[in-house]
């Protein structure tokens, strides 16, 4: 944003006072001596090669339908694929969010996509669009990029669309990640039972601040990590203002109306492993929800219960989601004398409920 200029000053006289600036700059005799560089710090000094990254970038498709995907793809190109399925409310980036364990996805050589829904940031809302055509876009997208099979990790939200892929293509699930997860079965949501009217009024006010979007509680482990909130902040003004549509509740009303949608998909085709991970506070898909999911699952589901946890499940234990993701299933993620590690499940279980040892990186103490 330009700076106005104040009205008592003349253009000359900007003029006259820019340039004695410039020469009092450039004046070898009014700068005075360039400071010496402390000598330990011009030896440990490494001036950078390449830029370090600021999240990943949201590419665009022209899809077969004539719709335009937007899409993140972050990671090693032989990478392990993951698809990322965010919660209601988040556009492709949200991935971004657990870039707190971004050396631990890197190391554990993960790739992550994510494919943004109908009506939220940089994609255009189009109101006969549903669950099926995600699964669509999203399956078209991996095929541009080169992926044939991924594992999947849907959060919150994400699960109705979750089930809607791995229902459409269960021979190309890899593994299916639910944290948090939404089953669309079961009982209906109560606001299923307002118009979209209604709905729209009570999420408008909640939808123009995103601050109490991603509100968490103030003893959510989500505090301890440097940046969260901010990053959560911008992620939800992305969603709701990318095309300045300046918080719009229609597109939020029409996926949680798709929510209301009864039978979910039939998963019974789906021979991938599942693993559901549940914070036993969560008050928004609380815990019993484990027993709706695997009333629809085909096989028996690993389950993952956290007593630290309500619905910040997905990002409090993300340390062992990605470690799942990249198939160390057998293996929990603990914090042993200062130093986080892939246990043994049985070892790491001993280790913790002797008091020795924590669950999760020890970033987290």
């Amino acid at each position: 944003m330009k700076r106005p200029v104040p009205t008592a000053l003349g253009t000359a006289a900007l003029a006259t006072v820019l340039l004695a600036g410039s020469a009092v700059i450039s004046t070898p005799a009014t700068a005075g001596p360039a400071p010496k560089p402390h000598a330990a710090g011009l030896h440990q000094a490494r001036i950078q090669d390449d830029f370090d990254s600021l999240g990943p970038e949201v590419q665009a498709a022209k899809l077969s339908s004539g719709r335009t995907a937007h899409y993140i793809d972050e990671g090693p190109r032989d990478g392990k694929p993951v698809l990322f399925i965010g919660g209601t409310g988040t556009s492709a980036r949200a991935a971004h969010m657990t870039d707190f364990f971004r050396s631990t996805r890197e190391s554990l050589n993960l790739r992550l996509i994510s494919v943004e829904r109908n009506g939220f940031g940089d994609t255009a809302y189009d109101k006969d669009l549903d669950k099926a055509d995600f699964a669509k876009d999203a399956l078209e997208v991996l095929d541009r990029i080169g992926v044939r099979k991924t594992s999947v990790i849907a959060i919150s939200g994400g699960g109705p669309y979750a089930a809607e892929l791995a229902a459409r293509a269960p021979q190309r699930i890899e593994a299916l990640h639910l944290a948090a997860a939404l089953p669309p079965y079961g009982a209906k949501p109560d606001y299923c039972a307002l118009s979209d009217e209604e709905l729209g009024k009570e999420l408008a006010p909640t939808l123009a601040d995103p601050r109490k979007w991603w509100a968490f509680p103030d003893d959510s482990p989500t505090k301890q990590i440097p940046g969260f909130a901010d990053t959560a902040y911008e992620e939800g003004a992305r969603t709701y203002n990318q095309r300045g549509q300046k918080a719009d509740p229609a597109p939020q009303v029409h996926e949680q109306k798709l929510y209301c949608e009864r039978p979910g998909p039939d998963l019974s085709k789906l021979a991938a492993p599942v693993f559901l991970y549940s914070g036993k506070k969560d008050t928004t898909v609380p815990p019993s929800t484990i027993a709706t999911w695997r009333q629809h699952l085909p096989g028996k589901p690993v389950v993952r219960a956290y007593a630290d946890s309500g619905h910040d499940v997905q990002y409090r234990h993300w340390d062992q989601i990605l470690a799942d993701l990249a198939g160390f299933t057998d293996r929990t993620v603990i914090c042993f004398k200062d130093h986080s590690e892939l246990a043994k499940a049985a070892a790491a279980e001993k280790l913790v409920a002797g008091g020795r040892a924590t669950l999760g990186s020890c970033a987290w103490q």
